[in-house]
Order: structure tokens, then C-alpha cells, then sequence
């Protein structure tokens, strides 16, 4: 990659890069297969996840590689065009640290369900099919949202439509479809992925963060691949009274932040998002790029 697309994909909020990386995904393998006259799941095959649960095991890294590709451009546009939106709405609460967290953790769930539906229901027990597509993170980002603020409204064409209508549309129409054994693998990742986006709303709107731990699990990662300091040499430090009560003024500034975010997210929870003042909305979205 040139230092010119470094540069404007490093511009991108969290959304538009994972726009960007399944649009590329897609293209590439698009590319390959069609110029080398290959098989359309020759690659895919190595990434999708599988429904048989030993096969499963042999690529694990499955559970998320999945929701990279897409099985038609149709496919893809309407994931990535529902994320693209939803994502502008979460991202105007939340940093994109939590933004990771729902979208990923609706991934994993939502192929769990998948797993566990392909091996567990008489129904479906023989089928040979495998999951791929962003569906369950994307639906998971999306009723997260229709779930912490349910009564905000937004523009829907001609008309204004609460959050949680959308919402509860959505799943509906899911539970609807899956009698009609048409696609019933992508249907019952969807509903995971709206689980977790569900739950997870209503357990933060309750002070309970859940991702935190996934939010660990993904630190331990990245300092995998950092580079360790040198430790300094040891040396004894003597600490002055001033910068302990400096430590304490900065604590207290925190405290004071967060109270002050919890008391306009609660506020957006009872009223909606234009209950705001212009104050509030732009206090929320620098709180929002700090976190």
C-alpha cells in the first residue's frame, strides 16, 4: 500500500475502514479467481466457516474470517450500506474501541448460533453449507443502537420511524424467513448478532460494560506484536506531596468527565439524541474520539 492510501485509510473512522477492508476482500478475490479461471470458493473455502463442527476445528480463525466475504455484490452493498449508517449513529455515542467490540463480538456470536444450529436441530442436521458475510456484526451495530436508544427517531425516506420499530422489523423479519429453509444459516447469524447487539445495549444502559473482557483478549494481541522496551535500570524515586495531590486533581477531573457523559447518555436514552443542546452533542462527540 503507498504512503498516499496509508494515509487516507488511516483518515477513515473505524466503520469506513472495516467498509473498506471487506470492499477490498471482495474485489481481490473477485479478481484472482475470475483472471486465473478458478473456482469462486477456492480461497473462500479456507476462510467461510464451516458448519461441520470438526472441520470447524481444524481453521478456527473461521469464526471471524467469515464475515470478510460476501457472496455477490448485492450481498455486500446492502451490509455494508446498513454498517456505513448505523456505524455514524454508534460512533456519534461511542469510540471506536466499543464500536470493535459489538461489531466483532455479534461476529462470534452470530457463528456460534450457526454452529450450534447446524448440529443441534433435526431439520438442518446433513445440509452441506458454510456461513460467510458481515451480517451478524452488522446487525449486531444496528440494534445495539436500536436498543440503547430506542425512542430516538430517524429519517427513513418520507417519513420519521423510532429506532426500535426498525429493530424489532428486522428480527421479525428474520424469524419470519426461517421456515422457508432459504438461507436459514445467514438467518439464524443474524439473530445472534442481534442478541448480542441487544443485550449488550441494555446491560451498558445499565452501567455493565460486557466487552470489556473481549476489549483485554484483544490488547493481549497487539502487545504480542509489539516491540518490548528495554526496562531502565532500577532507581529509587522520590515523590513529592505536590504530585500526589496532582495525581488527585486528575482523578477527580475523570470522575467529574464521566459523570458528566453518563448524565447525556442517560439523557439520550429517555428523550433521544435531538434532546440535546449543541453544547452537549459536540461534549459527547469529543468524549466519543477520546475513548
Amino acid at each position: 500500500m503507498s504512503t498516499g492510501l496509508r494515509y487516507q485509510f488511516a483518515r477513515l473512522g473505524i466503520a469506513e475502514k472495516l467498509i473498506a477492508i471487506n470492499v477490498l476482500v471482495f474485489i481481490v478475490n473477485g479478481l484472482v479467481t475470475s483472471l486465473m479461471d478458478l473456482h469462486e470458493d477456492i480461497f473462500m473455502q479456507w476462510f467461510e466457516l464451516p458448519k461441520d463442527f470438526f472441520r470447524f476445528i481444524g481453521q478456527p480463525w473461521s469464526m471471524v474470517t467469515y464475515s470478510f466475504f460476501h457472496a455477490g455484490f448485492g450481498h455486500i452493498f446492502w451490509n455494508m450500506l446498513v454498517l456505513y449508517f448505523s456505524g455514524r449513529i454508534f460512533l456519534n455515542l461511542f469510540g471506536p474501541r466499543r464500536f470493535i467490540n459489538v461489531y466483532f463480538l455479534g461476529v462470534i456470536v452470530g457463528g456460534l448460533i450457526f454452529l450450534l444450529g447446524y448440529n443441534v436441530f433435526p431439520a438442518l442436521l446433513g445440509k452441506n453449507t458454510a456461513l460467510i458475510g458481515a451480517s451478524a456484526g452488522v446487525t449486531a451495530v444496528l440494534i445495539f443502537v436500536c436498543a440503547y436508544i430506542p425512542n430516538q427517531e430517524v429519517r427513513l425516506i418520507f417519513f420519521n420511524l423510532k429506532l426500535w420499530y426498525i429493530g424489532a422489523f428486522i428480527v421479525l423479519i428474520d424469524l419470519i424467513q426461517i421456515p422457508d429453509g432459504d438461507n436459514v444459516g445467514g438467518r439464524l447469524a443474524h439473530l445472534g448478532g442481534a442478541l448480542l447487539g441487544y443485550v449488550y445495549a441494555r446491560q451498558l444502559v445499565k452501567g455493565r460494560d460486557i466487552g470489556q473482557g473481549f476489549s483485554r483478549f484483544l490488547d493481549g494481541i497487539a502487545n504480542m506484536f509489539k516491540r518490548r522496551e528495554k526496562k531502565a535500570p532500577l532507581k529509587t524515586v522520590y515523590r513529592k506531596k505536590k504530585a500526589r495531590n496532582r495525581k488527585s486533581d486528575v482523578n477527580y477531573d475523570k470522575e467529574n468527565h464521566q459523570r458528566k457523559i453518563d448524565t447525556i447518555l442517560d439523557k439520550i436514552s429517555k428523550s433521544g439524541y435531538e434532546s440535546l443542546s449543541k453544547a452537549e452533542k459536540d461534549f459527547l462527540f469529543k468524549a466519543g474520539k477520546e475513548d
